[in-house]
């Protein structure tokens, strides 16, 4: 089996956790939301003296989450780093995943359609594969 784990700040622990228990091959994955990269990228600071936010920090920053995942899970995964709108990279990576797991990650008071964001919503609807839905 072919496991995919979706790292999401804030709720990337719960999947890891899910995923600890599975058998098969584990494949973690985090995505840099194109929209918060061209947020970070514009002027900011004093009279808009700023310059675009390096790439490098960025990727720095998805590999931290990616071996602080790897470290919980507690065994040997693929690691995959993406950038873009996380709804569609998570659902074109599911592409050869026979299981996605991934955290709800809207409203954690009401259960149901509320409970799950924009992009998790997205992903649940779209997904070629199973999809594991845990709780944060």
């Amino acid at each position: 089996m072919r496991v995919l784990v979706w790292l999401v700040e804030g709720t990337w622990e719960a999947c890891v956790d899910a995923a600890r228990g599975l058998g098969g091959d584990v494949t973690l994955l985090h995505v840099a939301d194109a929209d918060t990269v061209a947020a970070m990228s514009g002027p900011v600071g004093l009279l808009g003296r700023s310059g675009p936010v390096p790439a490098e920090m960025l990727t720095e920053a998805g590999n931290q989450l990616l071996d602080a995942a790897a470290r919980r899970l507690g065994r040997t995964a693929g690691r995959e780093l993406r950038w873009g709108r996380p709804e569609q990279e998570v659902v074109a990576a599911c592409g050869d995943a026979d299981l996605l797991v991934v955290a709800r990650d809207g409203d954690r008071l009401r259960p149901g359609p509320r409970s799950l964001g924009h992009a998790t919503r997205f992903v649940v609807d779209h997904a070629p594969c199973a999809v594991l839905l845990v709780w944060p």
